[in-house]
């Protein structure tokens, strides 16, 4: 069944890239439009987006994905961009992408298993302490409410977003349990300072007001729209494919949710996937709406579907409900954007705020995991790779450098060992 799913997802993404539907990488998005409206080829587009993905799949979704066994959704769907735009126009061209993506779809999962079991059977196993490289994660995430609050209001704003997000943390710690008569509620810290920021965050962002006039970008693109509401159907599948891979724990839509899904803490995962799926409303909605092209996954709250509901069949119908609902009113959505400026800018604002957090949080985690498994020369190897990466022009993406660093670490180790050099940690 797991099988099935994740083939399906990878040829279905495919073929959307394929008849340019929905690309998952953002900056290939806006380029999609080129090929179709006859002002790029086939050929060129491909090319584009080889250079786009191919580095983030290696460097970025694979890695993750190593770190917690479950797979990174970038893994799987930049990829399948690669898939779709190499596959010819036309008929043809949807047969091939559709088989050579569910042939990929089934490896990156068989293949991602099979790692793990040959690490297991080194002389030094180390994928128990790759699981280190996410920990920070699990307590820091909550915090990027706050900072995304300092990007768009100021340090000093930030710093009163940070106090009360910090404040319900310790007060949920402190009451939880809680019993509500014969009930006991468990009271998730990080949950609850989440919350708190997102709750003070679109306070900030909903009183924000515009000098300017806002663009209608929905009249200026109706036609496209139009073009994203006919392709609908797909978009659903995909949305029920997804959802019912999440509920079975075997994606995430992000290395947050991932690292906490491996812990067990769905729950506390579908939060930081909602927050997320907020940040990325202005992102998509504007981006789709321009181009006439979505994302396979929509606005990302298919994931919250999966994390929220453990039943893959019930997650599949709710699933592809929420992707056809943000299809549906797309424009809607478009034009409340356009009444709260605050709240547009803040996507991008999260979206940083994310990005520079997992930097640092991924980078100490990346460290203490490469530390657990080679105690000394962990710190050592990490660090050194994590400046020279900056010297060599940021070859890795930053906040992958962590994790691979700690995978080298795990092998370097190995070798060691075999060589005689090495003694593995009691």
């Amino acid at each position: 069944m797991k099988i099935v799913i994740i083939s399906l997802i990878g040829a279905l993404a495919s073929i959307m890239a394929n008849k340019g539907i929905a690309v998952f990488n953002d900056g290939l998005r806006p380029i999609v439009p080129e090929h179709i409206e006859g002002r790029m080829s086939r050929k060129e587009l491909a090319a584009t987006s080889f250079a786009m993905s191919f580095g983030l799949v290696i460097g970025f979704g694979i890695p993750f994905s190593l770190t917690a066994s479950i797979l990174l959704i970038h893994s799987i769907l930049l990829g399948t961009d690669i898939i779709g735009t190499f596959s010819p126009d036309g008929k043809k061209g949807l047969a091939i992408s559709g088989i050579v993506g569910a042939l990929y779809g089934a490896g990156i999962l068989l293949g991602l298993e099979s790692v793990v079991k040959a690490f297991e059977m080194l002389p030094v196993n180390f994928m128990g302490s790759l699981g280190e490289v996410g920990a920070p994660i699990v307590i820091a995430f909550a915090a990027f409410p706050a900072l995304a609050t300092g990007y768009q209001y100021g340090a000093k704003k930030g710093l009163i977003n940070l106090g009360f997000s910090m404040l319900a943390r310790q007060i949920a710690i402190v009451v939880s349990p809680l019993a509500i008569g014969a009930v006991s509620i468990n009271v998730n810290p990080e949950g609850s300072a989440l919350i708190v920021g997102m709750i003070i965050l679109i306070i900030y962002a909903v009183r924000e007001k515009s000098d300017e006039e806002a663009v209608d970008l929905v009249s200026v693109f109706s036609e496209r729209v139009k073009r994203i509401k006919k392709n609908v159907p797909y978009l659903i599948v995909m949305g029920a494919l997804v959802a019912a891979a999440t509920s079975l724990n075997l994606m995430a839509g992000d290395p947050i949710s991932l690292n906490l899904l491996s812990e067990g803490k769905n729950i506390d995962a579908g939060f930081a996937a909602l927050a997320r799926g907020i940040g990325f409303i202005p992102l998509i909605a504007s981006t789709a709406i321009a181009t006439g092209v979505y994302g396979p996954i929509g606005m990302t709250f298919v994931f919250v579907v999966g994390l929220f509901i453990a039943n893959p069949f019930v997650s599949a119908i709710l699933g592809g409900l929420v992707i056809g609902i943000e299809v549906l009113f797309l424009d809607k959505i478009s034009k409340l954007l356009d009444k709260f400026p605050g709240v547009r800018k803040s996507g991008d604002n999260i979206r940083t705020a994310m990005s520079k957090l997992l930097e640092i949080a991924l980078l100490v985690g990346g460290m203490n995991a490469a530390n657990a498994i080679a105690p000394g020369i962990g710190f050592f190897v990490v660090i050194g790779l994590y400046i020279l990466n900056e010297i060599a022009g940021k070859p890795v993406v930053k906040m992958a450098v962590g994790p691979i660093s700690a995978i080298l670490v795990g092998v370097l180790a190995n070798i060691l060992s075999i060589i005689g050099l090495f003694t593995p940690p009691a």
